[in-house]
């Protein structure tokens, strides 16, 4: 089994080892945004999940659950008790209140976002009456031990936005002291892949999952989704669209980044899974066009390719790949003829956007010798994938299943020792539905709206110029050969 805890939903797998889907069942979620901020209810999580699970589970063929394992958005955040009580609302992952606070934890050699789940902690820390027994919980490990019944470990996915250190596998004690940060208030951490408990009786009652089933250690929903992809060999990447952008690549090292706009995250395998996560993404399709249809919009966007109109599809202020402005905002430049044409800029930006993500990954020297995966809610759309294929360039494979879920699924077959690797499990039980192929007469239309995105950008202070100059000259050497 494989739970999602999304931002819009929980959703709940129930996977066989040959990927065949035996159940399945989601519930919906709901927000608070004003401005910069974004918080969800932890108990509501909880509702959810138990609705999720009962969903998948109410046909399941007979015998165990053989594991489970649970992925949440990266860098949400709350404050819990002793107990695991939630003490504050959830900061979600792309709240922005924290400025000051992710400043300070740099000074203290932290190289953290303000988006990062340390600084959110800093700041509840602010707003929280000093008592004993507080704790520090992303969102994954509060229905963890819930349905264990105890507070667990979390794992070095989840924690790596809370400032733990991959590469020495600990916490920077020192540096979180000096922030007034104690030892007491961080949870233990292990590998993904890890078991973590069993479920409860407590467990059960609220959900359906049978005691004593295992819980593995998961990791952040964008590292589902790659699992789900299965793009697990070195130098290939996963492209997560869904209310955001993320994409996920395998190195055999970590990616450095001076600018802390390319983070590392480690597999179960122990080999390195660089990325980045966009403010960019479909979320901003919904924004603009609330009660549009989707798909009638997307047999009218080949009329407008490329579009009069220039789009950075921000879903809200802030960008965090492929750089870091805090103070940026979505812009569309010129006046769209029509609903369509906007319609069509929007998803033109998100493809802009994306490939100047991987020119930046190419500035840091990743490999992307391997292949090019869609997932995320986007990828349901065949023109936007098509279109995406076009303005990067490059094939791109489209798995069968893209779900988190079912890249936790994965994760929790490869825990419970059903394959004797994470790539194994995933070549069992993740299946491709096909491949597409860039049309080289549309990938060279949309390279001057593209060239275009990127020097606005850099005019406005936002993207680095060397940067935007390695765009420019990979764009040349793209062209000529």
């Amino acid at each position: 089994m494989g739970l999602d805890l999304g931002t819009q939903s929980v959703r709940a797998v129930l996977v066989g080892d040959d990927g065949a889907m035996l159940g399945s069942g989601a519930a919906p979620l709901a927000g608070s945004r004003d401005g910069v901020r974004h918080e969800q209810s932890p108990d509501d999580w909880w509702a959810a999940v138990r609705t999720a699970t009962g969903e998948a589970l109410r046909e399941r063929p007979p015998g165990p659950v053989r594991a489970l394992a649970v992925c949440g958005t990266s860098g949400t955040v709350l404050l819990t008790d002793a107990a695991g009580r939630p003490l504050t609302p959830a900061l979600m992952y792309d709240d922005g209140r924290a400025t000051a606070e992710a400043a300070l934890a740099r000074e203290r050699g932290l190289g953290v976002q303000p988006t990062w789940a340390l600084p959110k902690a800093m700041w509840l820390l602010k707003q929280q009456p000093s008592s004993a027994g507080v704790r520090l919980t992303h969102q994954s490990d509060f229905v963890v031990s819930r349905l264990v019944g105890r507070r667990t470990a979390t794992d070095s996915s989840h924690a790596l936005k809370t400032g733990y250190d991959l590469t020495t596998d600990t916490w920077p004690r020192d540096a979180l002291r000096e922030l007034g940060l104690g030892d007491d208030l961080f949870p233990e951490v292990v590998r993904p892949g890890a078991r973590l408990g069993e479920v409860g009786a407590e467990g059960e009652a609220a959900t359906g999952i049978p005691a004593g089933t295992p819980v593995i250690a998961g990791m952040t929903d964008g590292c589902a989704a790659q699992i789900a992809s299965g793009a697990l060999s070195v130098g290939s990447w996963n492209s997560v669209l869904g209310t955001t952008l993320v994409l996920k690549g395998v190195t055999a090292d970590p990616v450095h980044d001076s600018a802390g706009v390319v983070y590392n995250h480690r597999s179960a395998d122990g080999s390195w899974l660089p990325g980045g996560a966009s403010g960019v993404g479909a979320g901003a399709l919904g924004r603009a066009f609330p009660d549009a249809d989707p798909a009638h919009l997307d047999t009218l966007a080949p009329a407008h390719e490329p579009s009069t109109a220039l789009a950075y599809p921000l879903v809200s202020r802030g960008e965090r790949f492929p750089f870091l402005a805090p103070d940026a905002t979505p812009f569309l430049l010129g006046e769209p003829r029509s609903d369509a044409d906007h319609w069509a800029a929007l998803l033109q930006g998100v493809g802009h956007t994306e490939r100047l993500c991987l020119d930046y990954l190419d500035h840091l020297g990743a490999p992307q010798h391997g292949p090019l995966t869609f997932t995320g809610g986007g990828s349901r759309s065949a023109y936007w994938n098509q279109l995406r294929a076009d303005i990067l360039g490059r094939t791109v494979h489209i798995p069968r299943q893209s779900e988190p879920a079912l890249g936790m699924a994965v994760l929790a077959a490869y825990g419970a020792g059903a394959a004797p690797t994470l790539a194994d499990a995933a070549e069992r039980m993740v299946g491709l539905s096909h491949i597409l192929h860039p049309d080289p007469a549309r990938t060279a239309r949309f390279l001057e709206p593209y060239l275009n995105m990127v020097d606005e950008l850099e005019r406005r202070g936002w993207l680095p110029s060397p940067v935007a100059t390695h765009a420019h000259t990979r764009a040349d050497a793209l062209e000529t050969s």
